[in-house]
């Protein structure tokens, strides 16, 4: 197989690569899938200004890592948390239905109350009874 690709279109596949292998490997510790460690170590091997080499290991380079991409990791993140926060309390709210036809709206209505707030004041207002 065969790809050719701009130099742009290649940083951006280097981009997908990066943010994907740190989805599906970051939180694996020494379960990692070594599958994906060996893609993402093949495609950044044709980049060696973004990679470097650790133990025996072709690997993002540091400049790489620490250029930018965890910031939009980040903000992936942070919109997953308030996403599947706003809908736990939600149904929370409404005793933990499942999601179906007759109550979808009322789900929505209530995740955008919570997605106001969280957007308005991130979880500052969020308070634990004991």
């Amino acid at each position: 197989m065969q790809i050719e690709l701009t130099p742009k279109e290649y940083r951006r596949l280097l981009d997908l690569v990066y943010i994907g292998n740190w989805v599906l490997n970051s939180t694996r510790e020494n379960d990692r899938f070594a599958d994906y460690d060996h893609v993402e170590s093949k495609i950044f091997s044709y980049s060696p200004a973004l990679s470097e080499t650790w133990n025996g290991e072709i690997v993002p380079s540091r400049a790489y890592a620490e250029g930018g991409i965890h910031e939009a990791i980040a903000y992936y993140e942070d919109n997953v948390f308030y996403e599947i926060l706003a809908e736990e309390l939600s149904r929370r709210d409404m005793d933990y239905p499942d999601i179906g036809p007759d109550n979808y709206d009322e789900i929505v209505t209530r995740m955008d109350k919570y997605m106001d707030e969280f957007e308005a004041s991130g979880v500052d207002h969020l308070v634990l009874e004991e």
